[in-house]
């Protein structure tokens, strides 16, 4: 049989990528991470009563009243905004509303387990502000190659090779729970930079950033919802509700479509192949606001 000299040069072109990042790869991945450090964006109503700054990979100030976060039922999420600074490293105002509304759907879908979430401006026991203060652009160039060692390498090897930590991404956040009254019941200022070994290249700027949103989402909203600092990993299961909304499906509550729907299956084919997540993000149905 003729072999196909296209698939040939194709093969050749990953042998060689990957002949040439495997040593970088092997001997980085380990310790291959973006830092992002924790900032203050003078967007929270007070930053008196953050604790004082925990973790290593992922950094973050927190304050919660357990107390006065215990009657509240309902809750609004105003969409999230940029920081000028951080609006400014992101040339694409799509792709900043992308990150926000992925931030912002996370949120609701992962709090819609405690509260019956509403549209802003209605009223809510709480309203969940967030800003994002600073953002890592991911390097594409680097994303791509990363991608074909990666991919190359799960053909030819047991292991898949980690991403190569060059060119990694980051994200910081702040945000507030605001009760009715408009005092400040839970806070948390938040930085995280991807890594080689836990966040897949994606050949887009804010590939990465696209991603970590939805981590912090999952750290404010565990927060809120167990209202008390977060310890550890979460090792809970993904609640019945999450779950389809996470494979596209219809959230629990109208509120939370207007962040638009998750990517799903077809989002999770495109990221184990460092699709840009423009390519399977869907639009949300009201427009979300954005820097």
């Amino acid at each position: 049989m003729r072999s196909n000299p296209f698939s040939s040069s194709i093969s050749r072109r990953a042998t060689s990528a990957l002949s040439l990042a495997l040593p970088l790869a092997l001997a980085a991945a380990g310790a291959g991470c973006s830092t992002v450090p924790l900032k203050e964006g003078g967007t929270l109503s007070s930053y008196a009563n953050l604790g004082a700054p925990k973790g290593k990979l992922q950094k973050s100030r927190v304050y919660v009243d357990g107390v006065g976060l215990a009657p509240a039922k309902t809750a609004a999420i105003t969409p999230t905004t940029f920081a000028f600074s951080a609006a400014t490293r992101i040339k694409s105002p799509d792709d900043r509303t992308m990150v926000s509304n992925a931030l912002d759907r996370a949120l609701c879908i992962s709090l819609s387990d405690k509260y019956r979430m509403v549209a802003p401006g209605e009223p809510a026991d709480l309203t969940i502000r967030s800003v994002i203060t600073d953002i890592v652009p991911t390097n594409k160039a680097m994303a791509g190659v990363s991608t074909v060692v990666s991919v190359g390498s799960g053909f030819a090897l047991p292991v898949g090779v980690p991403r190569l930590p060059v060119g990694l991404g980051g994200l910081a956040v702040e945000a507030e729970a605001i009760d009715g009254a408009g005092v400040q019941r839970a806070a948390m200022v938040w930085a995280r930079g991807a890594n080689s070994l836990q966040n897949k290249p994606r050949v887009s700027e804010v590939g990465d950033a696209y991603s970590l949103a939805s981590k912090f989402s999952g750290e404010f909203s565990r927060m809120l919802i167990a209202r008390q600092e977060p310890k550890g990993l979460d090792l809970s299961l993904p609640s019945g509700q999450r779950m389809k909304s996470w494979l596209g499906g219809k959230p629990k509550y109208a509120a939370c479509d207007a962040f638009g729907r998750e990517p799903g299956l077809v989002g999770a084919v495109a990221a184990k192949y460092g699709a840009p997540p423009q390519w399977t993000e869907k639009k949300p149905k009201p427009a979300a606001a954005a820097y």
